[in-house]
């Protein structure tokens, strides 16, 4: 079988492949004995740091819509972009936490954040789960990989620029091709495969859905149909000023644009599509510890730690902190733990260009 870079590049692999990396046991065991204590999501930090960081982001972009010059407007629309990003993030958490852990929160985060930003969960609950599958992580089965580090130079910018238009596409998926796929059944196959999902793997198709996640899923993209319809019909009527709806717009591109960014340093995208152990998945994926302040800005929710979290999925956000905390501090300066530990965002972008560059080179 072609490996996904067989499938969607022509660079070469120029380092070791991740597959030849074994697992490091002690550290797979120190990480599950040293965080049984911190498995339980508390409900009072995820309502907390999710309503004020949605509060903060919808007052921002009233400030920006009202504000009386283009400097007020930019430093509002700052906010709103950083706050509702943080706010988004939370999409993650939805996939990860056990059923009735939060009860109304899943509710909650789509009425406030999902529908009015299209992207209601369902385009991520039951896609995440197959990146942390095991023998699915990296290869063409992971919607959510592709080996940048070992594509065309290209690839990187590109994959960046493509997210300030997912606005625009969005708003056709829903306004247009939800109704359409209705009547059009083979349409509504394609809808369903290619674009209800948020991923960056091209071959990757989309499953229907089942049970309560199907009757989630209608609800999800009923109410994403309907505001998307609103947005067109604001613009064409002028129910809404257009600079009411460019602002909001730009600010909601804005925050995708943040997110794909911090996509690109979520892992170092070196694997060309075989299996990997949990260590390999691990030193393939990206911790940016403190003492810098900055990716809490550019990594919220936990997605700091996104290294950590491969290794603990189960552990909610507000604890990997700690759980890094005693890895740091328990394993020796040998172990594998510290080797996905990294400084600063623009360096991690500047190795990930560098590597397909070297690739593209070879």
């Amino acid at each position: 079988m072609n490996t996904l870079v067989d499938r969607m590049s022509e660079s070469p692999v120029v380092k070791a492949p991740k597959s030849a990396i074994a697992d490091d046991m002690a550290m797979i065991r120190a990480a599950s004995e040293l965080t049984r204590d911190l498995v339980v999501p508390s409900a009072r930090v995820y309502w907390a740091d999710f309503l004020a960081s949605a509060l903060v982001g919808y007052a921002g972009v009233a400030a920006a819509i009202l504000a009386p010059s283009t400097a007020w407007m930019l430093c509002a629309a700052l906010v709103a972009v950083l706050a509702l990003y943080r706010a988004g993030s939370f999409i993650h958490e939805l996939t990860h936490i056990r059923k009735n852990a939060l009860p109304g929160f899943r509710l909650a985060w789509n009425i406030l954040v999902g529908v009015p930003l299209l992207i209601p969960s369902f385009m991520y609950e039951g896609i995440h789960s197959l990146h942390h599958n095991r023998t699915k992580y990296g290869t063409v089965e992971d919607p959510e990989y592709l080996p940048l580090a070992l594509m065309k130079p290209w690839t990187v910018p590109l994959f960046v620029v493509a997210a300030a238009f997912a606005p625009l596409a969005l708003v056709f998926r829903y306004a247009v091709l939800t109704p359409l796929s209705f009547v059009i059944p083979p349409l509504r196959r394609v809808v369903r495969e290619r674009y209800s999902g948020m991923i960056i793997n091209p071959m990757f198709r989309r499953k229907s859905p089942e049970g309560e996640f199907r009757r989630q899923w209608a609800w999800q993209e009923a109410g994403a149909w309907v505001w998307s319809s609103l947005l067109v019909a604001a613009g064409v009527f002028g129910w809404v000023p257009l600079r009411a709806l460019i602002i909001f717009g730009s600010i909601a591109a804005a925050t995708l644009v943040l997110n794909q960014i911090r996509t690109l340093v979520a892992h170092l995208w070196e694997n060309d599509g075989a299996v990997l152990t949990v260590t390999g998945q691990f030193l393939d994926s990206v911790n940016v510890p403190p003492p810098g302040l900055l990716p809490e800005l550019w990594a919220p929710v936990g997605l700091r730690y996104h290294a950590l979290h491969h290794l603990l999925p189960g552990v909610p956000y507000h604890a990997l902190p700690e759980a890094h905390r005693r890895l740091k501090d328990a394993l020796p300066a040998d172990s594998q733990y510290h080797g996905a530990n990294y400084r600063s965002l623009p360096k991690l972008v500047m190795n990930l260009v560098a590597g397909s560059a070297r690739g593209a080179a070879a």
